[in-house]
């Protein structure tokens, strides 16, 4: 499988490869489990929290535990988005994302053209959420995520591909030298 995918941790080069799976994971984990002791307290006392702006930090931990917790359970088919790259189908949409996160203000080196030897879950990004301090709210977000149905609303999806496995850059389609 070829994909494109945002170069945004540290530069890469072709030929390199990467790879994630259950042993092996993606900084999103490192980041998430940072945050792991919060996440209990929050949860053990959610009145505690309820009316405090958490740090996006912890948002983001509420989140991705709720979804992995979902995934374990009910979708353990589908990659971990813990252990998993993010890609696009396009090039359109690759540069679409690298865009995005320019404006953010992350770190993004390029596009590279990837093949894939592993699994893939193509996702709807307009369904990740800020995590509460409700966790069975979160579990039922991420319920809604990983069932990758229509949008409640009918807003168009935001595809995100989750891919795992043995991930090779083939080439740097595009260099960007900004937020360096």
């Amino acid at each position: 499988m070829e994909y494109y995918h945002v170069i945004s941790d540290r530069p890469k080069r072709p030929g390199e490869h990467i790879l994630l799976d259950n042993r092996h994971p993606n900084g999103v984990w490192q980041r998430v489990y940072a945050q792991l002791c919060m996440v209990n307290e929050i949860y053990r006392n959610p009145q505690k929290y309820a009316d405090m702006k958490l740090p996006h930090e912890v948002d983001v931990a509420l989140r991705e535990l709720a979804l992995e917790k979902v995934r374990k359970a009910r979708y353990p088919h589908y990659p971990s988005r813990l252990a998993s790259l993010y890609v696009s189908q396009t090039y359109a949409e690759a540069k679409q994302w690298a865009d995005y996160f320019v404006r953010l203000g992350r770190p993004t080196y390029g596009i590279a053209r990837i093949t894939v030897s592993g699994s893939r879950f193509f996702g709807d990004a307009y369904k990740c959420f800020d995590g509460t301090v409700w966790e069975e709210k979160n579990l039922e977000m991420a319920e809604l995520y990983w069932a990758n149905g229509e949008n409640p609303d009918g807003h168009r999806p935001i595809v995100e591909i989750l891919v795992n496995g043995d991930i090779e850059i083939t080439e740097i389609v595009k260099t960007i030298n900004r937020n360096l």
